[in-house]
């Protein structure tokens, strides 16, 4: 077992990787308090039995799979069936999934009598290498992803790679998406997965990455909780992914990758990325975008996307839009573009 400790104003946290994880730290995380469980319905099909063995006769609230139950509804039901389980402060959600589960389970921990104990146990690769760290939570609303939310950390994270063996590959390919996003902001991984690039479709290698990928963003969170500095770096390529991603319904790593793509050459286009770092970028990228080859993506109104990511929470009141993106091995920066400017130079990137 590996452990990187994460202490911040609002939590001291341990997360835990290895295999055999569940089996070892469950037990003594399910004595002295009500607890609750939180899946979905692909995980609940898959390890029904391993939860029962898991959790005994716990509570467990199964949510429709998928994007389109980040709810203000899901959330709402699920705060009414902890009511109804009878759960109190000294309480504990257990969050059993991926990256959806992992936000409405911790923000329905972090709403519930103001803010009940939280375990987040990720199913998923994108969850596993980074949305199950950090304590962000989220439903989206008003076609606006993830805006309404808290920080709000867990207490503990278990991290248990043989999850992943179960992952049909498009999933893999969705957590590729923050696996190149830590390429671009540590430059260990960046030569790592330039030099291996051509190996993102091998399980064995990807679980490799889970350690450094959780170690980074461990010690970006430690600096920045609240996202009023450092923790800004781990937008890049989000600004114009979560616009695709409510623009065409692609999955949120894969539309991760395209917002990299597109930022890296907005980035290299303006002279704030480096050229030859902005390119050997582009290839991991791509690379990545290739790994289950499906029909070529279409970009046919990039416009409606520009205006998505014009609404998008990181932006301010000075208007514009905001990328954060790399520049250079190790390092990014922020840069603002006008509404026009930016979806020109979106339209030609894509």
């Amino acid at each position: 077992m590996q452990t990187v400790e994460l202490k911040t104003p609002s939590m001291q946290g341990l997360i835990t990787i290895g295999e055999g994880v569940l089996e070892e730290r469950l037990p003594a995380l399910l004595q002295g308090q009500k607890n609750f469980v939180i899946t979905d319905s692909n995980v609940a099909k898959i390890y029904g039995e391993n939860i029962k063995d898991w959790f005994g006769d716990t509570s467990v609230y199964v949510m429709p799979a998928g994007e389109q139950s980040k709810t203000f509804w899901t959330l709402g039901d699920i705060l009414e069936t902890m009511v109804k389980a009878g759960l109190h402060r000294n309480s504990r959600v257990f969050a059993l999934g991926g990256g959806v589960v992992g936000d409405v389970a911790g923000l329905a921990a972090a709403t519930y009598m103001r803010g009940v104990s939280c375990v987040q146990i990720p199913t998923t690769l994108l969850s596993q290498v980074d949305s199950s760290v950090g304590g962000k939570t989220a439903v989206d609303h008003a076609g606006v992803k993830n805006i309404v939310g808290a920080f709000y950390q867990p207490q503990e994270v278990l991290i248990d790679p043989a999850f992943l063996d179960t992952l049909p590959q498009r999933e893999i390919k969705c957590g590729l998406g923050e696996l190149v996003k830590y390429a671009a902001l540590s430059g260990e991984m960046f030569d790592t997965l330039y030099q291996n690039k051509h190996r993102f479709g091998e399980l064995a290698f990807l679980k490799t990455l889970i350690l450094p990928s959780v170690r980074h963003k461990a010690k970006v969170v430690q600096a920045d909780e609240k996202e009023s500095g450092e923790r800004k770096s781990l937008n890049v390529g989000h600004t114009s992914g979560h616009a695709i991603e409510l623009s065409y319904g692609m999955s949120h790593g894969e539309c991760v990758l395209w917002g990299m793509k597109a930022e890296t050459k907005i980035a290299i286009r303006k002279g704030v990325c480096e050229r030859e770092y902005g390119e050997k970028l582009l290839e991991i990228v791509s690379c990545a975008l290739q790994t289950d080859p499906v029909e070529k993506v279409s970009f046919a109104d990039v416009r409606d996307c520009a205006y998505k990511a014009k609404a998008d929470k990181k932006n301010t009141d000075g208007g514009g839009i905001n990328l954060s993106v790399a520049c250079k091995k190790g390092a990014w920066t922020s840069i603002n573009l006008p509404f026009e400017e930016y979806a020109d130079c979106l339209r030609e990137s894509l």
